[in-house]
């Protein structure tokens, strides 16, 4: 029997993180990596690549990374080639990809919501079925989605986003039931507010301490505060777990009144 350690390593495991250059996605690579598993990060600039890579080269982990634009079909095809044939085979798959748009409904153009639905939905079907057929084909895979408290309820100002976030979650659940008797197993992530790029410089003030205020915890997330959640979904550890969407919050969603 294995110990409870070896349940959570990665080791001989690879790693293929989308949107793996910032925020959650490239911390999510860096803890992957701690627990013994080779990243192939991927991104949109080649200067985030090779920033990532530089912090998984420090400890350890020479893979490359990938530049791409994810909303692209031909490019994500590549990517997924283009790893296989570098390191033999995915095990692990992380969408991290995700914009947003802050404004009020009635303000969102079509193209605000195509760009939106494009990165944060529609690139994620396509990448969880592009590497999903490799997995199946080997009998074996873990697929973590990085969703959002907005999978769980409606979020002001945001409305694509939430749309997107709620598709996240429903694709999850439903690619769980499709894939769990051919050995692959597919989970999400519902992060809280962390000050990752993305919140830190599309937060208005007000909203911020909105935030704070609404959070059990009256605090922001660090994000390896999150990663934990990821690791074990990848791991071994995680092995009779697929369908489900961790909510690391900080207590947001099981708040009522305070």
């Amino acid at each position: 029997m294995p110990t409870h350690a070896e349940r959570f390593s990665l080791a001989g495991k690879t790693a293929l993180v989308l949107g793996g250059t910032s925020g959650i996605g490239r911390e999510i690579g860096l803890a992957f990596a701690d627990a013994g598993a080779r990243i192939v990060p991927v991104g949109r600039t080649q200067a985030k690549i090779d920033e990532t890579l530089g912090a998984l080269a420090a400890k350890g982990s020479k893979e490359a990374g990938c530049c791409a634009d994810l909303t692209k079909p031909d490019e994500l095809t590549r990517v997924v080639a283009q790893t296989i044939a570098a390191v033999g085979g995915i095990d692990i798959l992380v969408n991290s990809q995700g914009i947003t748009i802050l404004k009020p409904a009635e303000d969102m153009t079509r193209a605000d919501y195509a760009a939106i639905m494009d990165t944060n939905l529609t690139s994620v079907f396509f990448a969880c079925t592009e590497v999903g057929r490799h997995m199946l084909a080997r009998g074996t895979g873990a697929i973590i989605n990085i969703a959002s408290m907005a999978s769980h309820r409606g979020m002001p100002l945001s409305s694509p986003y939430t749309i997107s976030k709620h598709g996240v979650m429903a694709l999850t659940q439903t690619l769980a039931v499709e894939w769990a008797l051919r050995g692959v197993r597919v989970n999400a992530i519902s992060p809280g507010f962390f000050m990752t790029a993305l919140n830190r410089d599309k937060m208005r003030p007000d909203r911020k301490e909105s935030a704070l205020r609404r959070t059990p915890m009256r605090r922001f997330g660090e994000l390896e505060e999150l990663v934990g959640a990821a690791v074990y979904l990848a791991s071994p550890a995680a092995s009779f777990v697929t369908g489900q969407t961790i909510k690391v919050d900080g207590g947001f969603l099981a708040a009522g009144l305070d």
